[in-house]
C-alpha cells in the first residue's frame, strides 16, 4: 500500500526536497550491503540485505527523526504443537508501515517469521515476531527505491555485484 498522511513536519528536520531524496534512492546498494545464504532445499543462493544496514541507510537517506515505522496488524498464522516431540512450529505475519516526517508519505508491506521444531514456545513467538517485523520493515523499506532494498529484486544487478569482492573492514580502538 502506498499513500500520504497529513502529518505535521516538525521545525527539526530539514526543507523537504523531493528531487535530491529521489537521486539518493535512485542508486543501487554497493556490495558491501549485501549478503547471501543458501537456498532452501539446495535452491539457488538467496540474496538479502540484513535489517541493521538498512536502517543505518534510512537514518542516513530521510535523517534518524525523518522516518518513522508502526505495526499496522501482526498474527499468528500456525502454532503447532507436536506432543510426540514437545517441539513447536510457529509462523507469523506482520505488516508494517514506514512513513516519512516531512512529507508523510508512507509505504507498507507484509513481513513474515517462522520457526520449526522449537523446544520453547515462547522463544518462538519471539523469534517469529521480530523475524516478521524486521521482514516487513525492509520490505516496506525497499518500496522507497533501489538503495532500500528494491535492486536486490533485479536478478541481473545481484549476480554481477555479488561477485564483487568486498574487503572486511577493521576498526582500530585507540
Amino acid at each position: 500500500m502506498h499513500g500520504s498522511s497529513n502529518i505535521a513536519s516538525s521545525s527539526s528536520h530539514p526543507p523537504y526536497d523531493p528531487a535530491t531524496l529521489q537521486q539518493k534512492l535512485t542508486q543501487k546498494l554497493g556490495p558491501e550491503y549485501i549478503s547471501t545464504r543458501p537456498g532452501p532445499a539446495g535452491g539457488p543462493k538467496l540474496t538479502y540485505a540484513e535489517g541493521w544496514k538498512i536502517i543505518n541507510l534510512a537514518n542516513e537517506v530521510f535523517g534518524f527523526d525523518g522516518w518513522s515505522s508502526s505495526i499496522v496488524t501482526m498474527s499468528t498464522d500456525f502454532m503447532d504443537f507436536d506432543e510426540t516431540t514437545r517441539r513447536y512450529s510457529i509462523g507469523i505475519t506482520a505488516v508494517v508501515r514506514v512513513t516519512l516526517v516531512a512529507s508523510g508519505t508512507f509505504h507498507e508491506d507484509v513481513g513474515y517469521g517462522t520457526i520449526e521444531n522449537t523446544k520453547g514456545r515462547g522463544q518462538g513467538l519471539d523469534k517469529c515476531k521480530k523475524e516478521a517485523v524486521t521482514d516487513g520493515l525492509k520490505r516496506a523499506l525497499r518500496n522507497f527505491g533501489n538503495l532500500l532494498g528494491n535492486c536486490l529484486y533485479d536478478k541481473g544487478y545481484t549476480q554481477e555485484v555479488t561477485k564483487i569482492k568486498v574487503s572486511p573492514v577493521r576498526i582500530g580502538y585507540s
